[in-house]
């Protein structure tokens, strides 16, 4: 059964899109720890991020720094957190999130937007997005 990652992927569940490539697909985190918290996955589905290859855990990183790099020009922020836990779908994510304090990367607090404010920030870091 696919991973509700990959119905995102797919384009049979919406999601807030900032970026994607052949092997790749940034979008917002819907439950975010912080206003631009970001997920970053492969489009193969995959559940853990150590069953990749080399080859394609590099891409992903090399991936998610460029959405990170977006990220740190859209949001203002003391920087960017990342985390890899996967067990709350099991579909390799890297968690990309715009950090003011530790509190921001531990996953208790949560930030509320609207649709409108997730439509605007996922355009804004799309078009910083290189």
């Amino acid at each position: 059964m696919a991973s509700i990652f990959t119905k995102i992927v797919q384009g049979e569940i919406p999601s807030y899109k900032i970026a994607e490539d052949e092997k790749h697909f940034a979008f917002l985190d819907i439950n975010p720890n912080a206003k631009g918290h970001t997920l970053v996955i492969p489009k193969k589905e995959e559940n853990k991020i150590f069953d990749l290859s080399p080859e394609e855990y590099k891409d992903l990183m090399n991936f998610s720094y460029r959405v990170a790099k977006a990220l740190e020009k859209t949001i203002s922020c003391e920087r960017i957190g990342m985390s890899v836990i996967g067990l709350e779908v099991p579909h390799v994510h890297v968690h990309l999130v715009p950090l003011q304090a530790m509190e921001d990367i531990q996953f208790i607090k949560k930030e509320k937007l609207s649709q409108e404010e997730f439509i605007s920030l996922a355009e804004n870091i799309a078009n910083n997005f290189e």
